[in-house]
Formats: C-alpha cells, structure tokens, sequence
C-alpha cells in the first residue's frame, strides 16, 4: 500500500504535469489533488472500519455458534437425566429379591424412554426391511437368495439397526441383501 503523503504529492506531479500553473501562480488543479487525497483518506478509513467490523462478525458469530450449540447438548442431555435414573434404580435392584423378567422390563423401559428422547431430538432409526439396498445407509454384510426377480437386492433382516440424525448418517444397518441368482427359492 501507498503512504498517503506519497499518494498525494504523485497526484499532485500528475496534476502539475497535465495542467500547468493558474494566473496566481499556485499549480492548477491543487484544489483538486487536495480533494482526491481526502476522499483517499477517506476511503481508506472507511475499508479499516469496514474490515474491523466484518472480524468483530466473524468472531460473534463463532462465539454464538458454539453457545448455540453447547445449549442444544445441555438440552439433550437433561432430557436424558430421568431415563439415567431408571437404569440406575434398574441396576440397583436385588438380584437375590428381583425376577429377571422384571430386570428385562426395566431396561425395555429404560430403552424406549431413551429413544423416544432422542428421536424428538432428531434420531432417525433405519430398521426397515424388504425395502431396496441402499449403500448409502445399509451396510451388507450376509447374503441371502431372493424367491423372486423383484426381491433381488432387497434387504432381508436388519443385524444392527442404523442411525440417521439431521439427514445425517451416524451409522449404516448392517444388513442381510437378498440376491436374485436366477433360480427359484423355497423362499426365506
């Protein structure tokens, strides 16, 4: 960058150069080189101000983004507190005193409140079967024969339910594919 003493003893050659000197002696133009180097100098602040703005942005927006987003992991995470406390009381219950179906019970709730939370949080649970392979959210791992042309690369049994959150996939289902070999099946 141009000092601006220098910016404007270069307009004002240009500026004798081109025009010469008036009636009074005082080079022609002077006025003119003045104004050019105050609207420089303006300029030239207004760009410092502007680029001290945009930095002081970029750095509360940032801030605000991971506000935003530790408020939204506190919020997850006490709406997962009272389901916490069931398996806790689940854990401490007497083996010698409790039935294990009741046991089992207990987690089974503690699993669909658990759920339930996080799906009103965004969880998407992909479990579906005899819908198409999809690679981008199924994992295959088995193969098993389809009975008919039109199951040929459907997904037969789900070994590990897959996880979807925000449109974002967390983890494909691991699969069984069904495969169309041409024969016909006893079926599955």
């Amino acid at each position: 960058m141009v000092d601006e003493p220098e910016a404007v003893n270069e307009v004002e050659s240009v500026s004798n150069g081109v025009e010469g000197e008036g009636d009074d002696g005082t080079p022609a133009g002077g006025d003119e080189a003045a104004d050019l180097a105050g609207q420089l100098a303006e300029l030239q602040d207004r760009h410092l101000r502007v680029a001290a703005e945009y930095d002081n942005f970029r750095k509360r927006t940032g801030r605000e983004r991971l506000e935003l987003r530790a408020r939204a992991q506190g919020d997850l995470v006490a709406s997962l507190l009272d389901a916490l406390d069931d398996l806790v009381r689940v854990a401490d219950l007497d083996p010698k005193v409790t039935a294990a179906s009741d046991v089992i019970a207990g987690v089974e709730l503690v699993e669909r409140k658990v759920l339930r939370h996080l799906e009103a949080a965004g969880l998407e649970r992909i479990t579906e079967t005899d819908v198409p392979f999809d690679p981008n959210q199924h994992e295959a791992i088995a193969q098993a024969p389809a009975a008919s042309p039109e199951q040929d690369h459907t997904i037969a049994a789900v070994f590990q339910v897959g996880y979807r959150f925000g449109g974002q996939l967390l983890r494909p289902a691991r699969v069984q594919v069904r495969m169309w070999t041409g024969e016909e099946s006893a079926g599955d």
